[in-house]
């Protein structure tokens, strides 16, 4: 890869050839992957990016990790819609709001952009089986992206995992297991069976390309926003991986001239499950917590990349905001209310966070904000239920019908 120079040690420095089946360093650190500023610069413009037709991930490939020769991956991953969603400002009182609505990804979550690149990487390494540990959509969007490309896959979920996300495995042709514990006991398994097997690891925690896939939803903001930053960009954190990449991402384009200053992060977690906001707000090193949220996907009480996002967390004076899941589902209503764009718990949590930042007078009214929803809510239907309530059930009578609504002090017009 012409415009890769290593892989790096986030704690000891230690670089490593960048090859196809890269993982942790010898001391038990995570990779980041460096990059040939200079080359890239002399081969990619803001020009030549908007004459491109291909609306993927894959538009920005001198900014990834992978060989000229590798081939785009089949589903279409990336590219998903900003909204401008002034009634919401309106609301939460901000200057300037956009929505990027990442459930809008064939498996409906922002986790498509690491397995497509973690399908990629496979390819490179000539790997038939990938693996991971996932609370949900990582498990899907693995599953999906491998199916479209021929590839087995055997994959770790606790037992909490929704359904609907299941579901969405076992239409794929994945080998589920469903482990009866919590996250860090699946993620144990699935590394001992990876191991065992020589299977792929898509496993954000080991596999240091994952976060280079993830950091493309930060390429397309940048893009969509004609390169004008905003002051706050607020997405969801379980392990860390995705808050990570979207800083490296962000990095990346201010490296290259692209931007011209950086957004401050938004580090949205539940109040039921927060270790890594807690080491910001406290200032000491993270610690195990216990997995106690609606928001699944960001249910993580051992976060694998925990020193990435701390450091992106930190290195942008970013605000670490916890919000209950009843500011978590109230945000997926009026999300749902004011702009159309329905979000599972865990992808609406950075909302929830915004609503939160601005009633605490952490953002100005003049503030301009980017919100990531990170997956969409018929991921979790039976929550969406619960918050949004049921529909009026009645019998074929319109009387019935306008009678029921009064009931709910709905006016018939």
């Amino acid at each position: 890869m012409r415009n890769v120079i290593c892989g790096r040690c986030v704690k000891c420095g230690r670089e490593y050839e960048a090859v196809p089946d890269l993982t942790n360093c010898a001391c038990g650190g995570i990779l980041d992957i460096v990059y040939d500023y200079d080359y890239i610069r002399s081969v990619l413009t803001k020009e030549k990016l908007a004459k491109r037709t291909n609306r993927t991930m894959w538009r920005y490939r001198e900014l990834l990790p992978v060989e000229e020769t590798t081939p785009d991956t089949p589903l279409r991953v990336g590219w998903s819609p900003l909204y401008e969603e002034p009634r919401l400002a309106e609301k939460l009182g901000l200057k300037r709001l956009w929505v990027k609505d990442d459930g809008q990804n064939p498996t409906a979550s922002l986790k498509d952009r690491a397995s497509a690149m973690a399908v990629a990487k496979a390819q490179e390494a000539g790997a038939r089986t990938i693996a991971c540990s996932s609370t949900g959509n990582a498990a899907s969007s693995l599953a999906g992206n491998a199916a479209a490309a021929g590839l087995k896959t055997y994959i770790f979920v606790p037992d909490r995992a929704p359904k609907g996300k299941v579901a969405q495995l076992m239409m794929f042709g994945a080998n589920v297991i469903s482990v009866k514990g919590n996250y860090e006991e699946t993620f144990k398994m699935s590394a001992q069976a990876i191991e065992k097997y020589g299977w792929y690891n898509r496993n954000a925690a080991i596999n240091p390309y994952l976060s280079e896939g993830k950091k493309t939803v930060a390429l397309e903001i940048a893009e969509q926003l004609n390169w004008e930053m905003p002051d706050y960009l607020a997405i969801s954190v379980g392990d860390g991986c995705t808050i990570a990449g979207v800083w490296k991402g962000l990095k990346d384009l201010y490296a290259i001239g692209f931007i011209d200053r950086l957004p401050r992060l938004i580090s949205a977690q539940s109040t039921g499950c927060y270790p890594i906001n807690r080491a910001i707000q406290t200032g000491q090193d993270w610690e195990p917590m216990a997995e106690n949220t609606i928001a699944d996907s960001i249910s993580v009480g051992v976060p694998r990349n925990a020193d990435k996002a701390l450091a992106a967390i930190r290195e942008s004076n970013g605000l670490a905001i916890c919000v209950t899941d009843e500011e978590i589902m109230a945000a997926a209503q009026l999300l749902g209310r004011t702009c159309g764009v329905f979000g599972e718990p865990a992808g609406v949590t950075g909302t929830a966070a915004v609503k939160r930042a601005a009633e605490l007078g952490l953002i100005g009214r003049e503030d301009t904000v980017v919100s990531v929803v990170t997956g969409n809510g018929l991921k979790d239907v039976a929550n969406a239920i619960k918050a949004a309530g049921e529909p009026l059930h009645i019998e074929p009578d319109l009387i019935k019908m306008v009678s029921g609504f009064a009931e709910r002090g709905v006016k018939v017009m």
